[in-house]
């Protein structure tokens, strides 16, 4: 089992996992998650690794924090981490919410950041995703946004609105028991609620940042972007013009949660790339 642990940065506390020793690996998580949505995959790379997978600022048992949700201050919060533990370098891998933050942190800080893997996410308004949305953003982004709006619905209510994500992003086959209802007590009561909402009320502060550094920087820590469904090769078409050096694959039958649905198939693809090897050369398969 990962060991636990409080780590203070930049004025609150993040509940940290910790497994094995080695190269460092940072795992992020996003929405509706928790450190716990690693366990398979800290576990496959813990053999070699120290991998360290915290809570995001104001999600599980890390500090509930008023403001801070947006991608600069999240990466922000990554660093001081880093720093804290007194890691010289990382890999990071992030997913959904933790996607733009970790590449934030990739593009300020590539003496840090040795290595990125982005998945199913967004960066912002780059070019690149037109096609995923040209029907519009999903309707949980203007629901979430309103401030104080989807907390007062969902309260009472947080464990259905839980499975339902959960269902969604595997495809129907939903993660472990355990997992699950470690999920849904992490949202559940309207501060927690409050805060995850608060990433999604940070998009636009987000977006800005984003553009603002990619106008003057460029990607150059060798990156992975792996696509799943929904967002599918969106995020690889984002990054194409702006990263020197991008592998993207996508994994098929998987949905949008990868480390609970095809946690092997990521596997696959996370190994060879933070060791440095040539990547698979076919899409990784479920």
């Amino acid at each position: 089992m990962p060991e636990l642990r409080r780590v203070p940065v930049n004025g609150i506390e993040l509940n940290v996992a910790e497994a094995g020793s080695g190269p460092a690996v940072l795992l992020l998580h996003g929405f509706p998650h928790t450190w716990q949505l690693w366990g398979e995959v800290m576990a496959g790379l813990s053999d070699r690794y120290r991998v360290i997978a915290p809570d995001l600022r104001g999600f599980g048992a890390s500090t509930r924090a008023e403001a801070g949700y947006d991608a600069a201050s999240l990466a922000e919060d990554v660093a001081a981490l880093v720093d804290a533990l007194g890691v010289p370098s990382v890999a990071v891998v992030g997913i959904d919410a933790g996607t733009p933050p970790a590449f934030l942190l990739a593009l300020r800080r590539p003496e840090l950041v040795r290595r990125l893997v982005v998945m199913e996410s967004l960066l912002g308004r780059l070019p690149g995703a037109e096609d995923f949305l040209a029907g519009g953003a999903p309707w949980w982004f203007g629901f979430h946004a309103v401030p104080g709006l989807a907390e007062t619905v969902l309260e009472g209510n947080e464990a259905r609105y839980i499975d339902w994500f959960l269902d969604a992003g595997t495809l129907g086959e939903g993660p472990q028991p355990q997992v699950r209802d470690a999920f849904v007590r992490a949202y559940t009561g309207p501060e927690a609620l409050r805060c995850a909402f608060s990433y999604y009320r940070a998009l636009p502060e987000s977006a800005a940042q984003i553009e603002k550094a990619v106008a003057t920087t460029r990607l150059t820590v060798p990156t992975m972007a792996v696509g799943a469904h929904p967002v599918g090769a969106a995020l690889e078409r984002q990054l194409r013009p702006i990263a020197d050096d991008l592998t993207g694959h996508i994994i098929e039958d998987c949905g949008h949660i990868i480390p609970l649905h095809r946690p092997q198939a990521l596997l696959e693809l996370l190994r060879p790339f933070l060791a440095g090897d040539p990547a698979p050369l076919t899409p990784a398969r479920g």
